[in-house]
């Protein structure tokens, strides 16, 4: 039987635009905010793992942190890399490799559209010069696809994006905290067909930290934990269609990495997506959103038109979903974002989410990230 593990601390730094705040800065930002939480510090934590896609170094922040001696490893995993960082220190503590181990990802992108290489990602330069690298390219020909399968309407995109918008001008450390109507966003700028630039995240700015202890640090922590009954990691297989992938190889419908993931949690946690109360959905851009309600298990491909248009994904519908904005709200620091869903999950089981809590008590919380080129994380949380 596999070592329990829980989060005692939950830290972000403030999400969006900050001239003059580096990636770092904001790091270990997050990474005190996470101790404090826990009520430890620095030299309390054994085995430390953290990534960023391009603001530099994780295990160079003990310059900032202090020289304790622990291992610190370097991870970088797209915009799994902060769900990959939380799976590492998990399975330190699992292991027996450390009482308490922290997980930290952060980034500080500039304005425009990600730069990804072709040859950093195993393909020829050719994709690049034929616009393939160009990731909003990749999310519309997914969700057209998917819409034209399942029948699912412009206007669904342009309402998961309104939600998120109004979730965000709950969240204070949201990066977009202005509410915009489904009208203004659907009518918006068209990026790649049938996306509209109000759809998409933007590629942004901030840091997320976690502390996972063991049941025998707990006995000297003084903070109610949250148990994590589940971490997945996966990889594409065979027949997917992902981001800088896109080519749906073999016959029938692509396999899902985000449905893999997901079905591996919820079989390691031994429960259902029916037994959540709010869940935190990778949402690149609306599409995105869409998609993963159904890969990760909480409808049927097509069912999403109808639990949108009904509200059932609101903060006060039957399974709310990204609560704290998502990355539409809070932009995609790539680093940040996966431990950001954390630390929402974490924020309403323990009731703490002000203006945007949950109703009644939930219990059980999931967490799903998605990156290129196919790989996902994904985590179950109870109180």
């Amino acid at each position: 039987m596999t070592q329990p593990v829980s989060i005692v601390g939950a830290g972000l730094s403030k999400f969006g635009r900050q001239p003059g705040v580096t990636g770092r800065e904001m790091a270990v930002t997050a990474i005190n905010n996470a101790l404090a939480d826990a009520g430890l510090s620095w030299p309390d934590v054994q085995v430390a793992f953290g990534g960023s896609d391009g603001s530099g170094l994780a295990d160079t922040l003990v310059a900032e942190l202090g020289f304790t001696g622990i291992p610190f490893t370097n991870v970088k995993n797209g915009c799994a890399t902060g769900g990959s960082a939380l799976f590492s220190a998990v399975n330190a503590v699992r292991a027996g490799a450390a009482d308490i181990a922290l997980a930290v990802g952060f980034d500080k992108h500039p304005r425009g559209a990600f730069n990804a290489r072709p040859e950093e990602w195993g393909l020829p330069e050719g994709y690049g010069d034929a616009g393939l690298m160009v990731t909003t390219q990749f999310f519309g020909a997914k969700i057209s696809r998917y819409m034209r399968l399942y029948d699912i309407s412009a206007d669904t995109l342009a309402r998961v994006a309104e939600k998120a918008y109004r979730n965000g001008s709950l969240n204070p450390n949201a990066w977009r905290q202005e509410p915009m109507s489904a009208e203004a966003i659907a009518t918006a700028d068209m990026v790649n067909d049938p996306l509209t630039r109000y759809m998409f995240c933007s590629p942004g700015e901030g840091a997320a930290a976690i502390v996972v202890a063991s049941p025998e640090a707990l006995e000297r922590i003084d903070r109610t934990p949250i148990h994590l009954r589940a971490i997945s990691h996966r990889t594409r297989r065979f027949g997917s269609f992902e981001v800088f992938s896109p080519a749906i190889q073999g016959s029938g419908e692509p396999t899902s990495v985000s449905a893999d993931a997901a079905r591996a949690a919820f079989e390691q946690a031994g429960l259902a997506p029916s037994d959540v109360d709010v869940a935190q959905l990778q949402d690149t851009e609306s599409g995105a959103e869409i998609m993963h309600m159904a890969e990760c298990g909480f409808c049927e491909p097509g069912e999403q038109e109808e639990m949108i248009a009904r509200g059932d994904t609101e903060i006060g519908g039957w399974i709310p979903i990204n609560t704290d904005g998502g990355c539409i709200a809070n932009g995609e620091p790539i680093g940040a974002s996966g431990l950001r869903q954390v630390h929402e999950i974490v924020t309403q089981l323990r009731g703490e989410a002000g203006d945007r809590q949950v109703r009644g008590t939930p219990q059980v919380g999931f967490t799903h990230v998605y990156g290129a080129p196919g790989i996902s994380a994904c985590t179950v949380l109870t109180v």
